[in-house]
């Protein structure tokens, strides 16, 4: 995939970056839209969810939203000896 531009941000304290509006016109992004993070070794890349299927997102599933299932006494019971 060829490089369409190259632009530089600034990381705030809270880890933040504002994209810079001509790079989300070229990729899609809107206000409210929903983003995937991917972490690789050597780059991080950000895209729109609606470029991944629907078999992928169970590897989206932050922490928090397995929390209910996997934070429980028998889950605790269960992992308790490994």
């Amino acid at each position: 995939m060829p490089l369409l531009e190259m632009r530089t941000a600034t990381v705030t304290e809270k880890g933040q970056i504002a994209i810079p509006r001509d790079i989300r016109k070229l990729e899609g992004f809107k206000e409210g839209m929903k983003i995937v993070i991917l972490a690789f070794d050597n780059k991080v890349e950000l895209r729109p969810l609606k470029q991944f299927n629907e078999k992928m997102f169970p590897a989206l599933a932050s922490e928090k939203s397995l929390a209910k299932d996997w934070l429980t006494k028998e889950e605790d019971e269960a992992w308790k000896h490994l």
